[in-house]
């Protein structure tokens, strides 16, 4: 565990180093999605770390995995992809002794993590960036989605399924579904940031992802034009597990040419 102050709050981040032993080899940053953990990527960081020769670092955000819980009733405020991508993120790559400005990170983001490593790296130095199935505006689907996901966990199958992830299952999913399906979410959009990146990025999507539609990495694509966009067939919205290979080899291509 890594403690640390946020914004006045003591803070306990779960994390791990993979390949630490690959101390010269560059650094990818895993940001997992809206209601994943450290523990919820299984081992597609190792794979990654494994295809690139690399190292890798995987974290749990506060309120997810074995994180500090939100407090009970808690849910984000709109901004707060943005506080933890320009602000979070650095303060913890700074504690755990990450030079950016000597070695600059690759970040990889679902879902998401895929909106805030968009939202670092319009800030921050970058490598590279790749982004499975990211948000930059909301879409009626993935209020639609979020809505179904609602109606799962109120079934007791996700409420099951995440209490073996997060601490406080109940914390992070409300905190997580009542932000996005709030009225002051209707207009979030991090369009006005992405013209800002200068690092190559890659986004990739399935074209059946349940939370939003193709749109949402072809307008990275339209504001960040050094973006290579690969759209999956018969892929929903967790890539790195529906298509594995796919999406490593993608990942390679793009990050060794």
């Amino acid at each position: 565990m890594l403690r640390l102050v946020w914004e006045g709050q003591p803070l306990e981040i779960e994390y791990a180093w993979l390949a630490s032993q690959r101390k010269d080899r560059p650094l990818m940053v895993f940001l997992h999605e809206g209601l994943g953990s450290l523990a919820m990527w299984g081992n597609f960081p190792n794979l990654v770390c494994q295809a690139l020769d690399c190292r890798g670092l995987v974290y749990s955000r506060p309120g997810y995995g074995k994180s500090t819980p939100l407090p009970a009733g808690v849910v984000w405020a709109p901004d707060y992809l943005h506080r933890q991508a320009q602000d979070l993120l650095p303060l913890l790559l700074s504690k755990l002794g990450v030079d950016t400005t000597a070695q600059r990170p690759w970040i990889l983001g679902h879902s998401d993590g895929g909106s805030m490593a968009l939202l670092y790296a319009s800030g921050h130095p970058c490598s590279g960036i790749v982004v499975l199935a990211p948000h930059i505006v909301i879409e009626p689907e993935c209020l639609a989605g979020i809505q179904k996901a609602q109606q799962a966990y109120e079934g007791g199958r996700l409420r099951a399924s995440l209490a073996r992830f997060h601490r406080n299952s109940d914390s992070t999913f409300w905190g997580w579904s009542r932000a996005w399906l709030g009225p002051e979410f209707s207009t979030w959009s991090i369009c006005d940031v992405l013209g800002a990146i200068d690092c190559p990025v890659l986004a990739l999507q399935g074209d059946q992802d349940q939370y939003g539609t193709l749109e949402q990495i072809r307008g990275i694509a339209r504001f960040a034009s050094q973006t290579r966009v690969v759209e999956l067939s018969d892929c929903g919205h967790w890539p790195h597990r529906e298509q594995t290979e796919l999406v490593l080899q993608e990942i390679v291509n793009f990050l060794q040419p």
